[in-house]
């Protein structure tokens, strides 16, 4: 179906990812059996060992389902999973039989770095009991951690919740014991709770062997709605933790000089800031920040912008905008918390009550990002270089699977200039295979007025509607999606992604799925068409394509597209060709991943309006030399040669972009990672309509000796540097830093 999400380390499940009609306590028959969990009968110390007594009583589940790539058969290999509970803590323990021991794949690696070619485990829990959200907890044999939120088809791993997690390997395989604090849990008042759980195990070996404690039924369209039923749980906090984490930094930048005489290092800079996190109740979260610093994110990707017609979507990294991340994601994406660029401050609430979920946010923003300007065959982007005060709120009402939600956004910015958006969305889940989502939003603005950063920027007033509504059919064979959108050319999101407004658009997909045995395991052939025009009917593009998806040995897949395409381009109505493709594997613990995807064939140049033969090629490999080492390497290239009237078809451009991300994870709380990357593109000015540079390039390096005690306690000491392409085909340094970072949280 089209995408609209991803599943990181549940990818394969035979499933698609979407809601199903299934009542909470699981009289429906869709939930997996009941587990009764029991307190723990002694203490339980978290190290891999399960000979603790605390285990000796603890809930046994010995049932488990191989859902790929098996149809809920039984495994080929034994996983025992156990459960217990204090007064503070969710405890878990898998252990993982193996006959081969020596295969077991446990490369040490940063927190959130697994990979589904790695050997994991742990469970997938739903403390709101209503069958759609959950979040992960997984580990892999070294006790690196793993969490994420998933939604029933997206699945965010930027959250980082408090947790422990121990594993060791044995003679006869491995164990793993997690312990969860209640504390970083949200969940209802009420005594006893019934939460939903599902035991997960993943085993990559000639196929990627995927394991739950429930069957996962093929052709559902919904994944945690199969979950067990977990009870038991009394007597739970009721709230009250307290976190307070400070930090402190010091930087030191150095500049050429203006003379081009060398460089210069300026003073040390010293900041610092503070987080805290409160939750009143169990099911109540209040998150402040003043001045936050994110020097530890790591840096963005890059990916090449060369005749891209809109802007490109990069993802939140950011600790304070990830509390209750699912409450912020809509169909339409209204919400971009990257465009809050410089928080001087921001609180933050997040919360639920019965079937009731809300989040609500306010920053203050310094400015200093970039504001994007839609338009119905592009976009531009705008400097914002003043403040704003940015706000956010969202409520959700669950009725059974499906919801009804509001959300209201406003960027209110000096003088009389502000974006509001406000507007319903919902989710109605009509049976196991048919569902309905949809948003609909209106939007007032008072542009700045600062003509000198954008045209509309004249303090002019916009208004208008956005709409996106979607039904999803899904069954084990055959799959269907109808979709339609509406955006007024006066609507805007500054405080969301929404690149694209004045058109509507419709979309529709046919699928059928077939599962033969041998090297390939899973084929879906597709086919789609996809037409949008502007609001006075003119046809911006079209596209109708065929397809073949392949899911084979080795964790791998393969797809090819073939794509027929008319788009605009200026006033002409362009068409093209190209084969879309792509594969993927992980062959083994040495060469842990490979992924190869592009396009060719004929292609259009967006600013000159004219057509032409080129592609794009992106590929990637992971390296493991070892148990500690990791080697990602990444780079893609695009091109295109134009057709002139003469009959000539010159080089129009290439533009390229390389990276290296290498890490050494020294334990499982320590490493130095060493990132460089370089973008650049070749282009002919005479070819060109307007004046272009005829090589442009950039390249930035950082290296980094990080220890991180949780996601809040930290050390950090790190080198950036960044380089412009001179004139004269050198790479002389534009800025080179220093800074070092400690945090601790204080816990209460």
């Amino acid at each position: 179906m089209k995408a609209r999400g991803s599943l990181p380390l549940l990818a394969g499940l035979a499933v698609v990812a979407g809601p199903a009609l299934c009542l909470p306590d699981g009289t429906d028959g869709l939930r997996g059996a009941e587990i009764r969990i029991s307190r723990a009968t002694g203490p339980i110390s978290v190290d891999g060992d399960l000979g603790d007594a605390g285990w000796l009583g603890a809930a046994r589940v010995e049932t488990f389902y191989e859902t790929n790539p098996g149809d809920n058969l039984p495994p080929k290999v034994r996983t025992v999973g156990r459960l217990a509970y204090d007064d503070r803590f969710l405890y878990a323990a898998l252990e993982c039989e193996d006959p081969e021991p020596g295969k077991i794949r446990a490369p040490f690696a940063q927190r959130d770095v697994l990979g589904s070619g790695t050997d994991y485990a742990g469970i997938i829990l739903d403390t709101r009991n209503d069958g759609r959200t959950a979040i992960l907890f997984l580990a892999n044999p070294r006790g690196i951690p793993y969490d994420a939120v998933t939604d029933d088809g997206n699945e965010d791993p930027s959250p980082d919740f408090h947790w422990e997690a121990a594993a060791k390997i044995t003679p006869t395989g491995w164990n793993l014991e997690i312990r969860i604090p209640f504390s970083s849990l949200r969940y209802d008042r009420a005594d006893p709770q019934t939460w939903g759980i599902l035991l997960y195990r993943n085993r990559p070996r000639d196929f990627r062997y995927q394991m739950f404690s429930a069957r996962l039924p093929r052709g559902r369209n919904c994944f945690i709605c199969s979950e067990n039923v977990l009870t038991g749980l009394e007597g739970l906090p009721p709230g009250g933790h307290l976190v307070v984490a400070p930090y402190a930094t010091a930087s030191q930048e150095t500049l050429p000089r203006a003379d081009g005489t060398g460089s210069v290092a300026m003073p040390v800079e010293p900041d610092g800031g503070l987080d805290v996190k409160w939750t009143p109740s169990a099911g109540v979260a209040l998150d402040g920040t003043y001045n936050p610093d994110f020097s530890q994110i790591e840096s963005d990707t890059a990916r090449i912008g060369v005749n891209e017609r809109f802007a490109l979507f990069y993802p939140e990294k950011r600790p304070f905008f990830l509390e209750g991340v699912d409450l912020l994601s809509t169909p339409v994406q209204a919400v971009y918390t990257r465009s809050v660029t410089s928080p001087r401050w921001g609180l933050r609430g997040t919360g639920k009550l019965g079937g009731t979920s809300w989040t609500a946010l306010v920053a203050e923003d310094r400015g200093g990002g970039s504001v994007i300007l839609p338009g119905p065959n592009g976009s531009d982007l705008a400097e914002q270089d003043f403040r704003s005060l940015d706000l956010v709120g969202r409520v959700r009402r669950d009725v059974g699977r499906s919801f009804a939600s509001f959300l209201v956004t406003a960027k209110e910015m000096p003088g009389s200039a502000s974006n509001r958006v406000l507007g319903p969305d919902f989710r109605l889940n009509l049976s196991e295979t048919d569902s309905v989502t949809g948003q609909l939003l209106w939007s007032w603005s008072e542009t700045p007025d600062r003509p000198d950063r954008a045209a509309e920027w004249d303090g002019r007033a916009l208004s208008g509607h956005g709409a996106d509504v979607w039904w999803a059919h899904t069954t084990e064979t055959w799959d269907w999606g109808l979709e339609y959108k509406d955006f007024s050319d006066g609507f805007r999101a500054d405080l969301g992604f929404v690149p694209q407004v004045g058109y509507r658009e419709g979309y529709g997909e046919l699928g059928r799925t077939f599962r033969p045995t041998g090297f390939v395991s899973r084929v879906r052939t597709y086919a789609f068409a996809d037409s949008l025009a502007d609001r006075g009917g003119a046809l911006l593009s079209q596209v109708v394509a065929t397809a073949v998806r392949l899911e084979t040995k080795y964790n791998g897949s393969v797809l090819l597209e073939l794509r027929s395409d008319r788009i605009r381009a200026g006033t002409e109505l362009l068409a093209r060709k190209r084969l879309v493709y792509g594969v993927s594997a992980v062959p083994s613990r040495f060469f842990a991943g490979i992924a190869i995807d592009g396009a060719i064939g004929e292609e259009i140049d967006f600013e000159g309006a004219r057509t032409g033969k080129g592609g794009r090629l992106a590929a990637s490999a992971v390296f493991r030399p070892g148990d500690h080492p990791r080697l990602h390497l990444s780079g893609g290239v695009r091109w295109m040669d134009v057709d002139l009237p003469d009959g000539r078809s010159p080089r129009l451009f290439t533009a390229h972009v390389e990276r290296l991300n290498t890490t050494w994870t020294l334990t499982a709380r320590a490493w130095v990672r060493v990132i460089g990357q370089y973008v650049g593109a070749r282009q002919a000015p005479e070819l060109y309509p307007t004046g272009v540079e005829a090589e442009s390039g950039s390249f930035s390096a950082s290296a980094l000796l990080g220890y991180r005690l949780n996601w809040q306690s930290v050390v950090f000491l790190g080198y950036g540097d960044a380089r412009t392409l001179s004139e004269d085909g050198g790479l002389p340094p534009e800025s080179r830093q220093l800074f070092l970072k400690v945090s601790y949280a204080f816990q209460r």
